[in-house]
């Protein structure tokens, strides 16, 4: 018999739809049989949004999608409500929605630093006090926090967006220890993937092929990650068969952690 995961009638929220790692997850859980709930700052009208409500249609599931804010709590409070009231239950969160906020420690001004906290780590807390209720109903409410592999090693130049997906792995700690046994929390620290975020950080060199180039020859894989793997990785964390997987973090990186990077 084939390796399957069937999340039929599950109910998946997913934070950052319109493009990258939110979009890939929407599609492979709209595969394994999950309804589908979206949300991004782009209006119902923009083209991104367009392909995140084909991705899941195209593979027979039900779709919704509401424009919101995540740094707003407001807005994060009518997605939840607008989910309950189209689905009548959550399952999982698949909290994505995130920015490359790359300033280093001495040009950082509050201004950004304010920003990414609101944006990288604290919009995480929000959604999933907010979710909390109806995952615990659920019986096996699931919570995913996206961080990044900033959280274990980094470059100059990357604060602080470092710092904050460095605290999403104490966030998941906390909230796995408070609240289970209802509900798991897991966290998937992604590498270089193939995003339009990490195309605009090839295009910051003068020569972007030979960047992307330079940083495939980096990892032990030769390869950089695709959306669709994530989302694969965050369907397997929120079925049954990843039930002894809680308050952790993983690292999907290709090996490039495993590297001395001055060795290859």
């Amino acid at each position: 018999m084939a390796f399957q995961i069937d999340l039929t009638g599950k109910v998946v929220l997913i934070t950052g739809v319109s493009s990258g790692i939110g979009l890939g997850a929407a599609h492979e859980f709209a595969r394994a049989g999950a309804y589908v709930a979206g949300c991004s700052r782009k209006t119902k009208e923009d083209e991104s949004v367009s392909a995140y409500l084909q991705a899941v249609e195209t593979e027979g599931s039900r779709a919704l999608y509401v424009q919101a804010d995540v740094t707003q709590e407001k807005d994060l409070e009518r997605l939840v409500e607008k989910v309950i009231k189209t689905f009548g239950r959550l399952d999982i969160v698949v909290s994505s929605a995130g920015m490359n906020i790359f300033e280093g420690a001495k040009r950082c001004t509050e201004e950004r630093w304010n920003y990414n906290l609101e944006l990288n780590l604290a919009s995480h807390w929000h959604l999933a006090k907010l979710c909390q209720p109806y995952l615990k109903q659920s019986g096996e409410g699931v919570i995913l926090l996206m961080t990044s592999n900033h959280a274990y090693s980094s470059i100059p130049g990357c604060f602080p967006y470092n710092v904050t997906k460095t605290a999403i792995t104490g966030l998941v700690r906390s909230l796995a220890i408070e609240w289970g046994p209802d509900i798991r929390i897991v966290g998937i620290a992604p590498g270089f993937i193939d995003t339009a975020g990490n195309d605009t950080w090839f295009h910051s060199f003068p020569n972007a092929t030979a960047e992307r180039e330079r940083t495939i020859a980096l990892h032990p894989i030769k390869q950089i990650g695709t959306v669709e793997e994530v989302g694969a990785l965050c369907v397997y964390l929120s079925s049954s068969m990843a039930r002894f997987i809680d308050g952790t973090t993983i690292l999907m990186d290709g090996g490039r952690s495993a590297l001395m990077q001055d060795s290859w």
